[in-house]
């Protein structure tokens, strides 16, 4: 019985539209016309008998049946892509990644170049946002999320807990007030980031009643809150995952025992089809032996 095609003409101008949700942007990543787009969808619409995308003034959006249909869509190119690449002894391709800017400051690039040496041949795009990704419109293959790890349609596993503990640079061990009880505080500066990770409650619990959890700068990412830590400005209250390399290198110390663990967990995200993608599979196999 022969197989039921679509116009396989169509497909990258629709996955391109739907994953820029405008035409205009796809024709112009495509090097077509707008025009061209435009038909190519409706005419994939027209040989399927459903409507995938919903036309606005200025902008697209897809249906329910175009959301599911473009994932599988997208798996179809990029598993021609990588066959055509293999055949052609040409690079498997790009894996493109999504995390927090923080997550990726400090944690993921300064590991990559480990990914590079072992995998030459796939190139490593890392997207950064405080977003769930929508892994169609943004053209994102895996994602690194903190959070609670349920992610409806989507498959997620543990890639590492944190807990949360004061740091701060070592010059802060030594001077007129240095750091030897919780109850120095008073006489620091507190830092913060906008992960309200709550100095009330590490203050609470470790029995600390006249410092102000309040007080002190709040900077727009953790990366900024390290920063300053770093340059002796204040105590921070890290998040291990962030600053395990920093505390390794010396760069910061931990001048107390107690911890708090984290509410949240980070995790790596993916589609339920994406690890069929050799490239894909590949960057996640490597983030899970990174951790161990």
């Amino acid at each position: 019985m022969p197989r039921r095609l679509p116009p396989l003409s169509a497909l990258p101008s629709f996955e391109a539209a739907a994953r820029h949700l405008s035409f205009s942007r796809a024709a112009e990543e495509l090097h077509v016309t707008h025009g061209a787009v435009s038909r190519a969808v409706r005419n994939l619409e027209d040989r399927l008998g459903v409507q995938l995308m919903i036309r606005a003034t200025r902008s697209v959006r897809l249906t329910p049946i175009g959301a599911s249909y473009v994932a599988e869509v997208r798996d179809v190119l990029e598993h021609l892509a990588a066959a055509t690449l293999a055949a052609t002894g040409q690079s498997s391709g790009i894996v493109s990644v999504s995390t927090i800017d923080s997550f990726a400051a400090r944690w993921l690039m300064p590991r990559l170049p480990r990914f590079r040496g072992a995998h030459d041949d796939i190139d490593v795009r890392v997207a950064m946002s405080e977003r769930l990704t929508d892994f169609v419109s943004d053209g994102i293959d895996i994602a690194i999320l903190c959070g609670g790890g349920q992610y409806p349609g989507l498959s997620s596993e543990l890639l590492m807990k944190e807990d949360h503990f004061p740091v701060c640079s070592p010059k802060l061990l030594e001077g007129p007030y240095p750091l030897r009880t919780p109850a120095d505080l008073a006489h620091h500066t507190l830092l913060h980031d906008v992960f309200t990770v709550d100095w009330a409650i590490w203050l609470h619990n470790a029995g600390i009643d006249n410092v102000d959890p309040h007080r002190g700068p709040t900077f727009l990412s953790s990366d900024h809150a390290i920063q300053a830590a770093f340059r002796g400005e204040g105590v921070v209250l890290g998040r291990s995952a962030l600053i395990a390399d920093d505390l390794a290198a010396g760069r910061l110390v931990r001048p107390f025992e107690l911890s708090l663990p984290a509410g949240f967990a980070y995790h790596v995200v993916y589609p339920p089809r994406a690890l069929q993608r050799p490239n894909v599979k590949a960057f996640r196999d490597w983030l899970m032996a990174e951790i161990r």
